[in-house]
């Protein structure tokens, strides 16, 4: 095999561009990061251009360690425009709590480059160290407001668990390696179909490997991390954190199931389920209590991982599609109500509890529509995106005979509505709390006036989304 590099072309983009940065970082005198974050921005917006004007015919590269095909492209014009879209977001904040380092939009970058690779994973090789390279940057990054105990501790807290969970996918690259004698994915899919019967030792493999995926995911059980990562990270990077990772880490573990471990859905599946539904109900319950508005999205974020999972679970083309689609528009919900948090200051100081926002749509009407538009699309409230997305994947587990499981799912999603509603009813109907500042920073208000917008208009115009998701997962399953 040869070690051909164009199939690859985004990431080598972002790899020289790091590189760039990183001089310009340590070079440049005054205030490196202002600049370096809307380069670091552009460089992946170029990126998402270049991969749009790929040949989407699957191309294998790196010696057979790396594939790019139209559901790689699909997935990765989603990361680099959801990464670049937290970045940006991120410069108002960083200067406001005096922590605008140019280390954050370089550190931003590299992650992206990891989660590029991810998706494009073609061997257990690949999968190991693009996981890495999309997690170290983010230990740094969680404990980036070093001068702050909450900050230190979230990325040690990060660090240590996640290593668990590296240790935990490496074991299982191991033994799936030992039982099949390949790292390649198209190997190991062949080894299976040639194989009577279920190997256990392989199956033992492959159960580890899920489970340190699902630490990435932050599904249940592995979740533990999610609540005081996100609380205690600063808002920008809990953001980054809670956004394009996550598609990333989906990406994986869908293309992993799907094609080296097709043969197996039958085994894989109920794994899968049983982890769908403790992450729902998990993610339900548990916020209800909650006071902190990123821990709420912690917990939301929890529950949503477990609504996508329905869709993988199905194995099936229909159930690829739910699960892209629902990936792509909980993107745009996660920043939107991000740019929104980033818009809760009160005396020149940003609060993050959920009781602030009482009456805000008396002195704030704007931000509490916005705000209101993503708890109703989080919730599943018909007509916004979040409805659909997961309509979709329930859609797909009934046509794949699991009934009971998207039962599950519209019972969990009914206990979920009950805060997200709770923040919709301080909003319109709670005695107005003490004024916000005027939106400080363009780039957060921006963000949450076009998702909000993104969210309604998909009713209107849905096809170019369902389109291109129809045209992925026919490239991962054909």
């Amino acid at each position: 095999m040869t070690f051909d590099l164009s199939p690859a072309a985004s990431e080598v983009i972002l790899f020289v561009s790091a590189l760039i940065l990183l001089l310009i970082g340590a070079f440049r005198d005054e205030e490196p990061a202002r600049i370096l974050a809307p380069l670091t921005s552009a460089a992946l917006l170029v990126a998402a251009i270049i991969v749009l004007g790929q040949d989407k015919t699957r191309a294998i590269g790196m010696g057979g360690h790396f594939v790019f095909d139209g559901y790689a492209a699909f997935l990765k014009f989603i990361i680099f425009i959801g990464a670049g879209v937290a970045i940006a977001m991120a410069g108002g904040y960083m200067r406001d709590q005096k922590i605008d380092r140019f280390e954050y939009p370089i550190l931003g970058l590299l992650s992206a480059l990891g989660m590029s690779m991810m998706v494009s994973a073609n061997s257990l090789l690949t999968l190991y160290l693009s996981i890495e390279l999309q997690s170290l940057p983010l230990y740094v990054l969680a404990a980036f407001d070093r001068d702050q105990l909450r900050s230190t501790e979230a990325g040690l807290k990060y660090f240590v668990l996640s290593s668990l969970s590296s240790g935990i996918l490496l074991y299982g690259c191991s033994l799936v390696y030992g039982f099949t004698g390949t790292l390649y994915f198209d190997r190991i899919a062949m080894v299976l179909h040639a194989t009577n019967g279920v190997s256990l030792g392989l199956l033992i493999g492959l159960v580890f490997i899920i489970a340190g995926l699902c630490f990435k995911l932050a599904a249940v059980p592995f979740h533990m991390w999610t609540p005081d990562v996100y609380e205690g990270a600063p808002s920008p990077i809990t953001a980054f954190i809670g956004s394009a990772p996550k598609v990333a880490a989906f990406g994986l573990i869908t293309r992993l199931l799907v094609q080296p471990f097709g043969p197996w859905t039958g085994q894989w599946q109920q794994v899968v389920m049983a982890i769908s539904v403790a992450s729902m109900f998990l993610g339900a319950f548990a916020a209800i209590g909650q006071t902190n508005i990123k821990r709420l999205m912690a917990y939301s974020g929890i529950a949503n991982i477990g609504y996508a999972l329905i869709g993988l679970a199905a194995g099936t083309t229909e159930g690829v599609n739910s699960v892209l689609v629902y990936l792509t528009l909980y993107l745009a919900m996660v920043l939107g109500t991000f740019g929104c948090i980033l818009l809760m200051r009160r005396g020149g100081e940003y609060v993050e509890t959920i009781a602030d926002l009482s009456g805000l749509s008396r002195r704030r009407p704007l931000l509490a529509l916005a705000f209101a538009i993503f708890m109703f699309s989080l919730a599943g409230i018909p007509p916004l995106a979040g409805f659909f997305s997961k309509l979709y994947v329930f859609k797909a587990a009934v046509d794949a005979n699991l009934t009971p499981l998207a039962l599950l799912g519209v019972i969990a999603s009914v206990v979920g509505a009950y805060y997200y509603l709770r923040v919709i009813k301080l909003l319109y109907f709670d005695e107005p709390a003490e004024a916000f500042d005027p939106a400080p920073h363009f780039a957060p208000a921006t963000v949450a006036g076009l998702g909000a917008l993104a969210m309604v208009l998909f009713v209107i115009v849905p096809w170019p989304l369902l389109v291109a998701a129809q045209a992925a997962a026919e490239a991962l399953t054909r």
